[in-house]
């Protein structure tokens, strides 16, 4: 039967519970806003409360008859080429565990690219899969990472051939995206499945101009943060499943073990409205959000003092093989300060929050939501920081090490690190011993070091002077890193 993308069963569901007058005497507490706090209700109105109902025995009956989710999840899956879909309301954080879990188990390997974010090193912690990491591939001159090649994955699973599959990041979230054909043949010539944390990707299925869709470069598992590119409400997050490499009953299984009990209608919600919009407007959408980025980068170029990366930064032998241009990075280095002062400095002087800075560049994440009006805003502020950039205080040297460096000996599993008895000891006394945390620069939120990895001096010292310069290190015990959690010398598991 043909899919009706007019159909929003969730959203259809809301409106018929509030159209029958359903009285809960369930959770949710508040009991559609009636026992909401009064503050809490001026501040927020009473429509998130209207939409706050229990999935089962609420939106739906006890037993879920009607098949709200269901057929929601069918017309995702639908909508974005793949046989089957699974809403998730925990994030994508939760959704690459499922998946990670779903093609290795306790004990196995599993190739990952380094550049995987913090999430998947969670994944590993929790279930006890052995990382094979496979490096990223490494742009010296501008100090950036993008995803593996298909012959790095190739040789990774030569050396392993008893690794249960791979995971690739992609695209990134500054918008370089990974040759996947290539790697989904490199999985499948060997009938492993990849997983791909297309976490930046939710928009890429409907439209042409943009980088290639995972489900249709043939990965066999696809995990998507719709909130991220899309209009979904944060944590709203989608994984999407193909091909026989993977069960979708143990998908769905491994979904169950880590997602709650108590799913967020409203999540699920705005999940299914922004399927039926993509289906139905997506590409006009896009088209003119493609269009605004496209006279945004034109006129951020002439700004003194900045420069925008585009495709020919980015893609080529050794780098990214796609590109999306809705990420606008923008590079500052010759303003002579960081992207760090920079974002402090729009957002104290113009309340223009950028989205991903480090020590050389700021970014502008535009989705189909923007329009010139906030184009506008944001060039008016990008322009006023380049006229004060003298104004700033000299930004701090973040001694940033070259690829050799940043990839430390690893001790142990990362699972077996964390789980070990630990002490604190001053930055100083921690090189060369077994780091027991994450090291991670956010956002993007690629650990720079992970649990079970050997500590360096060129990595600390990286560390200690971005916090300096104003980056953000937010899951150490100690985010200053004046002290680091260490593993006790030969307690390690």
């Amino acid at each position: 039967m043909r899919a009706d993308h007019y159909e929003a069963p969730v959203l259809d569901a809301v409106a018929a519970y509030k159209e029958r007058g359903e009285l809960g005497f369930s959770p949710p507490g508040h009991k559609q806003a009636r026992g909401a706090a009064p503050a809490v209700r001026a501040v927020l109105g009473d429509a998130p409360f209207l939409g706050d109902v229990l999935a089962s025995g609420g939106l739906d009956d006890r037993r879920s008859r009607s098949e709200v989710l269901t057929r929601a999840e069918r017309l995702m899956a639908d909508a974005v080429h793949a046989e089957h879909t699974f809403f998730s309301t925990c994030g994508s954080s939760l959704s690459v565990k499922a998946a990670m879990l779903s093609v290795a188990a306790p004990g196995r390997k599993l190739l990952i690219g380094r550049d995987a974010h913090k999430s998947v090193v969670a994944g590993l912690i929790l279930s006890g899969v052995e990382p094979v990491w496979v490096e990223p591939q490494w742009d010296v001159e501008r100090h950036l990472a993008h995803a593996p090649s298909a012959e790095s994955f190739d040789k990774a699973f030569d050396r392993h051939p008893d690794a249960c599959g791979a995971l690739v990041t992609s695209p990134t979230p500054y918008g370089s995206a990974a040759d996947l054909r290539a790697i989904a043949e490199v999985c499948h010539r060997r009938s492993k499945p990849v997983v791909v944390d297309e976490a930046w990707g939710a928009h890429l299925p409907f439209h042409p101009d943009l980088p290639s869709w995972a489900m249709d470069a043939g990965a066999d598992v696809c995990v998507t943060s719709i909130h991220k590119m899309g209009s979904g409400l944060e944590q709203g997050s989608v994984f999407h499943l193909q091909g026989d490499l993977v069960d979708p009953d143990t998908l769905a299984s491994r979904a169950d073990l880590l997602g709650t009990t108590s799913p967020s209608v409203l999540l699920y919600a705005g999940l299914d409205g922004w399927r039926r919009q993509m289906v139905q407007e997506g590409h006009a959408l896009l088209s003119r959000a493609l269009d605004l980025a496209a006279g945004v980068r034109e006129r951020i170029e002439k700004i003194d003092g900045m420069h925008v990366n585009d495709r020919d930064d980015f893609c080529g032998p050794g780098k990214a093989a796609e590109f999306d241009p809705l990420p606008v990075v923008v590079d500052i280095s010759d303003l002579g300060t960081n992207g760090y002062r920079a974002a402090d400095w729009l957002r104290s002087r113009h309340h223009v929050d950028m989205h991903l800075v480090d020590h050389r560049r700021i970014s502008a994440q535009f989705t189909h939501a923007d329009d010139e009006r906030t184009a506008d805003r944001l060039l008016d502020a990008l322009s006023d920081l380049a006229r004060h950039a003298d104004a700033l205080d000299p930004a701090p040297d973040v001694e940033v090490p070259g690829p050799d460096d940043l990839r430390p000996d690893q001790a142990c599993l990362p699972r077996d690190a964390y789980f070990a008895a630990t002490e604190d000891v001053p930055a100083a006394k921690a090189v060369g011993r077994v780091a027991a945390e994450m090291m991670t620069p956010y956002p993007p939120g690629i650990p720079t070091v992970l649990p079970g990895e050997r500590l360096t001096e060129p990595l600390l010292r990286y560390l200690r002077s971005g916090i300096d310069a104003g980056m953000n290190v937010p899951d150490p015990a100690d985010p200053t890193l004046r002290t680091v959690r260490v593993c006790v010398e030969d307690a390690r598991p």
